[in-house]
């Protein structure tokens, strides 16, 4: 398999928004739009998709790995534009429709998404094709659906097992210099991270590529990645002092 951009799929097309990464997934099919960033970065997804010589008509679906505005900010919009279909865990609906009951420390999220939709012009957009664990997306050469709940209810993830590359989401993150799980302020139910790291650990895909980093080198992040699940997985097990 050819490589480009610092051991990174050739048909894989960062786009960083203003506060996430999209990923444009393109084939001879056409292309698929994995998350559409904070309201805003419509343009950046219209120059990217611009430079490889790509339309409206040329998206295929929208698929969200969850309903944060940061991610699917411009999903109405990306609809609209294309008439792409959206792809999504339909527990993710609630965000998408800005009503989630957050509780406990993530209710700082809830306000925070608040204020980004009114300022933002935010608008609501249904589900058109529910997603479950296990589904099989006739998408990029196949993605197969990877429920991770814990950073939200519906949140998922996508394996493509032709390039052995898991796109995680918001489960884990690489911002600010810092690699972290899920945040409890950011995360509907904090509880359930552990449990879903560990399953996308126990896939060991070749690559995992999460919606927040620095560099695109899918080389690093999974190293990265790595050496944080070994770090929790430490101190989870440590004895009590």
């Amino acid at each position: 398999m050819a490589l480009v951009n610092q051991h990174w799929p050739e048909d894989l097309h960062p786009i960083r928004g203003v506060m996430s990464m999209s990923h444009l997934l393109v084939d001879a099919a056409g292309a698929v739009l994995l998350d559409t960033g904070f309201p805003g970065d419509a343009g950046r997804i219209r120059h990217a998709m611009g430079k490889l010589g790509l339309g409206p008509r040329d998206l295929r679906a929208i698929v969200l790995t969850h309903g944060h505005i940061d991610h699917a900010g411009n999903a109405a919009w990306a609809k609209e534009w294309s008439g792409a279909p959206i792809y999504a865990h339909p527990l993710e609906q609630a965000h998408l429709d800005g009503v989630f009951p957050y509780e406990g420390l993530a209710r700082v999220t809830g306000v925070l998404e608040a204020a980004g939709r009114k300022v933002m012009g935010y608008q609501r957009v249904p589900i058109d094709v529910p997603i479950a664990d296990g589904d099989e997306l006739p998408l990029w050469g196949g993605l197969k659906v990877v429920h991770l709940p814990g950073h939200t209810v519906g949140h998922c993830g996508f394996y493509s097992a032709r390039h052995d590359l898991l796109f995680s989401g918001d489960l884990w993150v690489r911002f600010m210099m810092r690699t972290q799980a899920s945040p409890r302020i950011f995360s509907d139910r904090p509880a359930q991270v552990p449990a879903s790291l560990r399953k996308a650990r126990a896939m060991g895909a070749r690559w995992v590529v999460p919606g927040h980093y620095d560099v695109a080198n899918a080389t690093r992040l999974r190293a990265r990645f790595e050496e944080m699940c070994a770090e929790w997985d430490r101190r989870t097990s440590a004895p009590a002092v």
